[in-house]
Protein backbone atom coordinates (compact mmCIF):
# COMPACT_ATOMS: atom_id res chain seq x y z
CA UNK A 1 0.00 0.00 0.00
CA UNK A 2 1.36 3.74 -0.76
CA UNK A 3 1.85 6.10 1.97
CA UNK A 4 0.01 8.36 -0.15
CA UNK A 5 -3.36 7.48 -0.73
CA UNK A 6 -6.47 9.48 -2.10
CA UNK A 7 -9.74 8.69 -1.81
CA UNK A 8 -9.88 6.65 -5.14
CA UNK A 9 -8.27 3.98 -2.71
CA UNK A 10 -10.74 3.41 -0.11
CA UNK A 11 -12.91 0.18 0.44
CA UNK A 12 -16.33 0.27 0.92
CA UNK A 13 -15.60 -3.71 2.25
CA UNK A 14 -12.77 -3.43 4.15
CA UNK A 15 -14.76 -0.71 5.91
CA UNK A 16 -17.36 -3.33 6.77
CA UNK A 17 -15.41 -6.42 7.66
CA UNK A 18 -14.19 -4.15 10.45
CA UNK A 19 -17.48 -2.77 11.95
CA UNK A 20 -18.88 -6.14 11.84
CA UNK A 21 -16.86 -7.10 14.53
CA UNK A 22 -18.28 -8.10 17.83
CA UNK A 23 -17.00 -7.08 21.32
CA UNK A 24 -15.49 -9.77 23.16
CA UNK A 25 -16.98 -9.56 26.75
CA UNK A 26 -13.89 -11.36 28.27
CA UNK A 27 -11.57 -8.30 27.12
CA UNK A 28 -13.27 -5.92 29.62
CA UNK A 29 -12.97 -7.43 32.43
CA UNK A 30 -13.74 -4.25 34.90
CA UNK A 31 -16.36 -3.79 32.98
CA UNK A 32 -20.14 -3.72 33.94
CA UNK A 33 -21.70 -5.12 30.68
CA UNK A 34 -21.86 -4.26 26.72
CA UNK A 35 -24.79 -2.65 24.87
CA UNK A 36 -24.98 -2.56 20.99
CA UNK A 37 -20.70 -2.93 21.13
CA UNK A 38 -20.19 0.22 23.02
CA UNK A 39 -17.73 -1.01 26.51
CA UNK A 40 -20.01 0.35 29.96
CA UNK A 41 -18.32 0.80 32.97
CA UNK A 42 -19.45 2.27 36.43
CA UNK A 43 -18.18 5.80 37.59
CA UNK A 44 -17.98 4.14 41.25
CA UNK A 45 -16.25 1.61 40.40
CA UNK A 46 -13.48 2.97 38.23
CA UNK A 47 -13.27 5.82 40.67
CA UNK A 48 -12.53 3.08 43.48
CA UNK A 49 -9.70 1.68 41.46
CA UNK A 50 -7.61 4.38 41.44
CA UNK A 51 -6.65 4.06 45.18
CA UNK A 52 -4.20 1.10 43.84
CA UNK A 53 -1.32 1.72 41.39
CA UNK A 54 -1.65 -1.98 40.12
CA UNK A 55 -5.52 -1.34 39.93
CA UNK A 56 -5.14 2.11 37.99
CA UNK A 57 -2.90 0.62 35.71
CA UNK A 58 -5.26 -2.01 34.80
CA UNK A 59 -7.68 0.47 34.62
CA UNK A 60 -5.65 2.74 31.89
CA UNK A 61 -4.38 -0.22 30.22
CA UNK A 62 -8.32 -1.55 29.49
CA UNK A 63 -9.80 1.68 28.51
CA UNK A 64 -6.50 1.87 25.74
CA UNK A 65 -7.44 -1.16 24.80
CA UNK A 66 -11.19 -0.87 24.04
CA UNK A 67 -10.26 2.42 22.28
CA UNK A 68 -7.65 1.07 20.19
CA UNK A 69 -7.99 -2.43 19.31
CA UNK A 70 -11.60 -2.84 20.75
CA UNK A 71 -15.11 -0.61 19.26
CA UNK A 72 -13.09 2.33 19.88
CA UNK A 73 -15.87 4.17 22.31
CA UNK A 74 -16.47 3.27 25.83
CA UNK A 75 -19.66 4.88 28.69
CA UNK A 76 -19.28 5.58 32.12
CA UNK A 77 -22.50 5.66 34.08
CA UNK A 78 -22.93 7.91 36.72
CA UNK A 79 -19.48 9.91 35.63
CA UNK A 80 -21.49 12.59 38.02
CA UNK A 81 -23.04 10.92 41.25
CA UNK A 82 -23.79 14.31 42.04
CA UNK A 83 -26.48 15.89 39.86
CA UNK A 84 -26.40 19.14 41.50
CA UNK A 85 -22.41 19.99 39.88
CA UNK A 86 -24.49 19.43 36.73
CA UNK A 87 -27.23 21.74 37.61
CA UNK A 88 -25.00 24.54 38.47
CA UNK A 89 -23.17 23.94 35.04
CA UNK A 90 -26.22 24.11 33.15
CA UNK A 91 -27.41 26.90 34.64
CA UNK A 92 -23.87 28.61 34.04
CA UNK A 93 -24.07 27.53 30.28
CA UNK A 94 -27.60 29.22 30.07
CA UNK A 95 -26.59 32.21 31.41
CA UNK A 96 -23.79 32.31 28.87
CA UNK A 97 -25.58 31.67 26.16
CA UNK A 98 -27.86 34.39 26.86
CA UNK A 99 -25.41 36.71 26.85
CA UNK A 100 -23.40 35.60 23.73
CA UNK A 101 -26.98 35.65 21.94
CA UNK A 102 -26.85 39.57 22.54
CA UNK A 103 -23.67 40.21 21.64
CA UNK A 104 -22.35 37.75 19.06
CA UNK A 105 -23.79 38.79 15.14
CA UNK A 106 -21.49 35.81 13.36
CA UNK A 107 -22.67 32.17 14.41
CA UNK A 108 -21.61 28.51 13.02
CA UNK A 109 -21.15 25.14 13.76
CA UNK A 110 -19.23 21.92 13.34
CA UNK A 111 -21.00 18.97 10.61
CA UNK A 112 -24.70 20.80 11.35
CA UNK A 113 -26.96 23.25 10.00
CA UNK A 114 -26.66 26.45 11.74
CA UNK A 115 -28.91 28.14 13.79
CA UNK A 116 -30.32 24.60 14.98
CA UNK A 117 -27.80 24.05 17.87
CA UNK A 118 -27.00 26.68 20.49
CA UNK A 119 -23.15 26.52 20.93
CA UNK A 120 -20.34 27.58 23.32
CA UNK A 121 -17.08 28.17 21.93
CA UNK A 122 -14.54 27.34 24.88
CA UNK A 123 -17.11 26.65 27.99
CA UNK A 124 -13.89 25.34 30.11
CA UNK A 125 -12.34 29.07 29.96
CA UNK A 126 -16.01 31.01 30.09
CA UNK A 127 -17.30 28.87 33.18
CA UNK A 128 -14.29 29.33 34.98
CA UNK A 129 -14.02 32.86 34.58
CA UNK A 130 -17.84 33.22 35.42
CA UNK A 131 -17.87 30.83 38.43
CA UNK A 132 -14.43 29.50 39.95
CA UNK A 133 -16.24 27.49 42.45
CA UNK A 134 -18.60 25.64 39.95
CA UNK A 135 -15.69 25.11 37.79
CA UNK A 136 -13.59 23.25 40.63
CA UNK A 137 -16.49 20.79 41.17
CA UNK A 138 -16.81 20.10 38.03
CA UNK A 139 -13.67 19.19 36.67
CA UNK A 140 -12.06 18.16 39.84
CA UNK A 141 -13.73 14.72 39.07
CA UNK A 142 -10.39 11.77 39.39
CA UNK A 143 -11.97 10.06 36.30
CA UNK A 144 -10.86 12.79 33.59
CA UNK A 145 -7.57 11.98 34.86
CA UNK A 146 -7.91 8.04 34.36
CA UNK A 147 -9.60 8.33 31.34
CA UNK A 148 -7.42 10.98 29.90
CA UNK A 149 -4.59 9.34 30.68
CA UNK A 150 -5.13 6.29 29.35
CA UNK A 151 -5.36 7.29 25.62
CA UNK A 152 -3.14 9.73 26.03
CA UNK A 153 -0.53 9.39 28.66
CA UNK A 154 0.82 12.83 31.31
CA UNK A 155 0.61 16.56 30.43
CA UNK A 156 -2.93 16.30 28.48
CA UNK A 157 -4.49 19.33 27.71
CA UNK A 158 -8.58 20.38 28.26
CA UNK A 159 -10.58 22.18 26.08
CA UNK A 160 -14.36 22.08 26.03
CA UNK A 161 -17.13 22.79 24.25
CA UNK A 162 -21.41 22.70 24.90
CA UNK A 163 -23.44 21.67 22.39
CA UNK A 164 -27.30 22.48 22.80
CA UNK A 165 -29.70 20.08 20.69
CA UNK A 166 -33.07 21.61 19.83
CA UNK A 167 -36.24 20.45 19.64
CA UNK A 168 -36.33 19.50 16.08
CA UNK A 169 -33.03 19.47 15.76
CA UNK A 170 -31.78 17.73 12.65
CA UNK A 171 -28.66 15.05 13.27
CA UNK A 172 -24.95 15.85 12.18
CA UNK A 173 -23.36 14.35 9.18
CA UNK A 174 -21.33 11.48 9.88
CA UNK A 175 -17.88 12.10 10.56
CA UNK A 176 -14.54 11.60 12.21
CA UNK A 177 -12.94 14.20 13.78
CA UNK A 178 -10.32 16.86 14.78
CA UNK A 179 -7.79 17.00 13.75
CA UNK A 180 -7.94 15.34 10.35
CA UNK A 181 -11.77 15.09 10.47
CA UNK A 182 -11.79 18.76 10.29
CA UNK A 183 -9.63 19.14 6.86
CA UNK A 184 -10.76 18.88 3.32
CA UNK A 185 -9.71 15.29 1.48
CA UNK A 186 -7.70 17.39 -1.03
CA UNK A 187 -5.60 18.54 2.64
CA UNK A 188 -5.66 15.05 4.35
CA UNK A 189 -4.32 12.83 1.34
CA UNK A 190 -1.01 15.08 1.54
CA UNK A 191 -0.39 13.28 4.34
CA UNK A 192 1.28 9.93 4.61
CA UNK A 193 -0.84 7.59 5.97
CA UNK A 194 1.04 6.32 8.47
CA UNK A 195 0.49 10.24 9.75
CA UNK A 196 -2.85 9.94 9.21
CA UNK A 197 -2.95 6.92 11.11
CA UNK A 198 -1.09 8.53 14.30
CA UNK A 199 -3.18 10.97 14.65
CA UNK A 200 -6.06 9.58 16.51
CA UNK A 201 -3.78 9.27 19.15
CA UNK A 202 -3.32 13.08 19.83
CA UNK A 203 -7.03 13.63 20.89
CA UNK A 204 -9.68 11.76 23.43
CA UNK A 205 -13.57 13.43 22.39
CA UNK A 206 -16.31 12.77 25.89
CA UNK A 207 -19.22 14.12 25.61
CA UNK A 208 -21.16 14.17 29.06
CA UNK A 209 -24.99 14.22 29.29
CA UNK A 210 -26.91 16.96 31.51
CA UNK A 211 -29.53 16.00 30.41
CA UNK A 212 -31.39 12.58 30.18
CA UNK A 213 -30.82 11.34 26.25
CA UNK A 214 -33.18 8.71 25.78
CA UNK A 215 -33.37 7.82 21.84
CA UNK A 216 -35.56 10.12 20.56
CA UNK A 217 -33.59 12.99 21.86
CA UNK A 218 -31.17 11.91 19.59
CA UNK A 219 -27.51 10.63 21.23
CA UNK A 220 -25.07 9.96 19.60
CA UNK A 221 -24.70 7.95 16.79
CA UNK A 222 -21.82 5.52 16.84
CA UNK A 223 -20.13 3.20 14.47
CA UNK A 224 -18.08 0.71 17.05
CA UNK A 225 -14.66 -0.61 15.20
CA UNK A 226 -14.93 2.09 12.40
CA UNK A 227 -11.64 3.73 14.01
CA UNK A 228 -9.70 0.71 12.67
CA UNK A 229 -10.01 1.39 9.21
CA UNK A 230 -6.80 3.33 8.30
CA UNK A 231 -7.81 5.48 5.09
CA UNK A 232 -10.84 6.51 7.20
CA UNK A 233 -9.93 10.56 7.25
CA UNK A 234 -10.64 9.99 3.00
CA UNK A 235 -13.40 7.82 3.54
CA UNK A 236 -16.27 9.53 6.13
CA UNK A 237 -17.11 12.24 3.07
CA UNK A 238 -17.88 9.63 0.14
CA UNK A 239 -21.50 8.79 0.03
CA UNK A 240 -21.43 4.80 0.22
CA UNK A 241 -19.46 4.86 3.56
CA UNK A 242 -22.15 7.90 4.74
CA UNK A 243 -24.93 4.87 3.42
CA UNK A 244 -23.27 2.33 5.33
CA UNK A 245 -23.16 4.63 8.39
CA UNK A 246 -26.97 5.04 8.64
CA UNK A 247 -27.58 1.86 8.31
CA UNK A 248 -25.20 0.36 11.09
CA UNK A 249 -24.83 3.06 13.63
CA UNK A 250 -26.06 2.69 17.29
CA UNK A 251 -27.20 5.11 19.43
CA UNK A 252 -26.78 4.35 23.51
CA UNK A 253 -28.97 6.41 25.83
CA UNK A 254 -27.64 8.25 28.66
CA UNK A 255 -28.46 9.21 31.76
CA UNK A 256 -27.99 12.56 33.08
CA UNK A 257 -24.62 12.18 34.44
CA UNK A 258 -23.42 9.82 32.28
CA UNK A 259 -20.56 10.05 29.97
CA UNK A 260 -18.86 8.42 26.75
CA UNK A 261 -15.44 8.86 25.00
CA UNK A 262 -14.46 7.97 22.05
CA UNK A 263 -11.30 7.68 19.05
CA UNK A 264 -11.69 10.76 16.98
CA UNK A 265 -11.29 8.52 14.41
CA UNK A 266 -14.33 6.51 14.92
CA UNK A 267 -16.90 7.50 12.68
CA UNK A 268 -20.19 9.46 14.64
CA UNK A 269 -22.50 12.36 14.00
CA UNK A 270 -24.84 13.76 16.47
CA UNK A 271 -28.90 12.55 16.27
CA UNK A 272 -31.91 13.82 15.75
CA UNK A 273 -33.75 15.40 18.19
CA UNK A 274 -37.47 14.29 18.10
CA UNK A 275 -38.53 14.91 21.29
CA UNK A 276 -39.71 17.98 22.87
CA UNK A 277 -36.61 18.61 25.33
CA UNK A 278 -33.47 20.18 24.61
CA UNK A 279 -30.27 17.65 24.52
CA UNK A 280 -27.62 19.21 26.53
CA UNK A 281 -24.23 18.00 26.56
CA UNK A 282 -20.60 19.44 27.37
CA UNK A 283 -18.36 17.90 24.64
CA UNK A 284 -14.65 17.39 26.19
CA UNK A 285 -11.74 17.48 23.60
CA UNK A 286 -8.62 16.50 25.07
CA UNK A 287 -5.07 17.05 23.36
CA UNK A 288 -1.67 14.76 24.07
CA UNK A 289 0.98 17.01 24.89
CA UNK A 290 3.23 16.87 22.05
CA UNK A 291 1.22 19.05 19.67
CA UNK A 292 3.71 21.68 20.38
CA UNK A 293 7.32 22.96 19.32
CA UNK A 294 10.50 22.83 20.99
CA UNK A 295 11.03 26.80 21.64
CA UNK A 296 8.45 29.87 21.60
CA UNK A 297 8.78 31.89 18.11
CA UNK A 298 6.59 34.88 17.09
CA UNK A 299 5.92 33.74 13.52
CA UNK A 300 3.36 36.79 13.07
CA UNK A 301 6.25 39.06 13.47
CA UNK A 302 8.45 37.17 11.13
CA UNK A 303 6.27 37.35 8.64
CA UNK A 304 5.62 41.15 9.09
CA UNK A 305 9.58 41.17 8.70
CA UNK A 306 10.36 39.06 5.71
CA UNK A 307 6.99 40.31 3.82
CA UNK A 308 8.36 43.35 2.10
CA UNK A 309 11.62 42.07 1.21
CA UNK A 310 9.89 38.84 -0.65
CA UNK A 311 7.72 41.32 -2.23
CA UNK A 312 11.01 42.84 -3.34
CA UNK A 313 12.54 39.65 -4.31
CA UNK A 314 9.45 38.82 -6.63
CA UNK A 315 9.77 42.06 -8.42
CA UNK A 316 13.57 41.54 -8.91
CA UNK A 317 12.43 37.91 -9.93
CA UNK A 318 15.68 36.57 -7.69
CA UNK A 319 13.09 33.90 -5.90
CA UNK A 320 11.74 31.05 -7.84
CA UNK A 321 8.34 30.13 -6.98
CA UNK A 322 9.48 26.92 -5.61
CA UNK A 323 12.00 29.23 -3.19
CA UNK A 324 8.75 31.32 -2.32
CA UNK A 325 6.82 28.47 -1.51
CA UNK A 326 9.52 26.50 0.48
CA UNK A 327 10.03 30.09 2.18
CA UNK A 328 6.24 30.75 2.92
CA UNK A 329 6.08 27.34 4.30
CA UNK A 330 8.71 27.54 7.17
CA UNK A 331 7.55 30.90 8.32
CA UNK A 332 3.51 31.22 8.13
CA UNK A 333 1.50 28.96 10.42
CA UNK A 334 -0.04 26.09 8.18
CA UNK A 335 -2.20 24.57 10.60
CA UNK A 336 -5.90 26.40 11.55
CA UNK A 337 -5.95 25.83 15.49
CA UNK A 338 -5.64 26.51 17.84
CA UNK A 339 -8.20 29.54 17.24
CA UNK A 340 -11.18 31.23 18.82
CA UNK A 341 -14.12 30.08 17.70
CA UNK A 342 -16.63 32.46 18.60
CA UNK A 343 -14.55 35.26 16.36
CA UNK A 344 -13.93 32.43 13.35
CA UNK A 345 -16.82 30.04 13.23
CA UNK A 346 -16.81 27.24 11.34
CA UNK A 347 -18.82 28.37 8.11
CA UNK A 348 -18.47 27.07 4.22
CA UNK A 349 -15.90 24.42 5.81
CA UNK A 350 -14.18 23.43 9.09
CA UNK A 351 -11.23 25.09 9.50
CA UNK A 352 -10.33 28.79 9.09
CA UNK A 353 -7.88 30.73 7.20
CA UNK A 354 -3.88 29.78 8.32
CA UNK A 355 -1.83 32.31 8.40
CA UNK A 356 0.41 30.38 5.71
CA UNK A 357 -2.49 30.87 3.68
CA UNK A 358 -3.09 34.35 4.19
CA UNK A 359 0.88 35.60 3.62
CA UNK A 360 0.18 33.47 0.09
CA UNK A 361 -2.77 35.64 -0.71
CA UNK A 362 -1.48 38.71 0.15
CA UNK A 363 1.51 38.16 -1.97
CA UNK A 364 -0.54 37.13 -4.99
CA UNK A 365 -2.85 39.97 -4.60
CA UNK A 366 0.27 42.23 -3.72
CA UNK A 367 -1.14 44.42 -1.13
CA UNK A 368 0.95 47.15 0.48
CA UNK A 369 2.36 46.40 3.85
CA UNK A 370 -0.31 48.29 5.52
CA UNK A 371 -3.15 46.14 4.69
CA UNK A 372 -0.87 43.31 5.53
CA UNK A 373 0.48 44.05 8.91
CA UNK A 374 -3.36 44.75 9.97
CA UNK A 375 -4.39 41.28 8.60
CA UNK A 376 -1.40 39.86 10.36
CA UNK A 377 -2.81 41.56 13.54
CA UNK A 378 -6.55 40.87 12.90
CA UNK A 379 -5.42 37.01 12.31
CA UNK A 380 -3.51 36.84 16.03
CA UNK A 381 -6.18 38.50 17.76
CA UNK A 382 -8.59 35.93 16.35
CA UNK A 383 -6.86 32.96 17.40
CA UNK A 384 -6.57 34.54 20.47
CA UNK A 385 -8.70 32.83 23.99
Amino acid sequence: MTEFCTPDDINLDAFADLCQQSVDRNDFPLATSVRQNVVIYQGEKLTAALEDDDEKKKVKGELHHCLKNGPGVFAIQDFYSDRNILDRSTQIFEEIIAREKVNRSIVGDHFAKVGENERIWNSFQKVAERDPHAFIAYYKNPLFAIVSESWLGPGYQMTAQVNIVKPGGRAQTAHRDFHLGFQSDDLVQQFPLPLQIASQYLTLQGAIAHTDMPEETGPTLLLPFSQQYEMGYLAWRDEAFKQYFAKNAVQLNLKKGDAIFFSPALFHAAGANRSSNDRIANLVQISAAFGKPMESINKYKMMKMIYPVLLENIGRRSISQRELATIIAIVADRYSFPTNLDIVPPQGGHAPETAHQLLKRAICEKWPYNQFEAAVDKHARDRQA
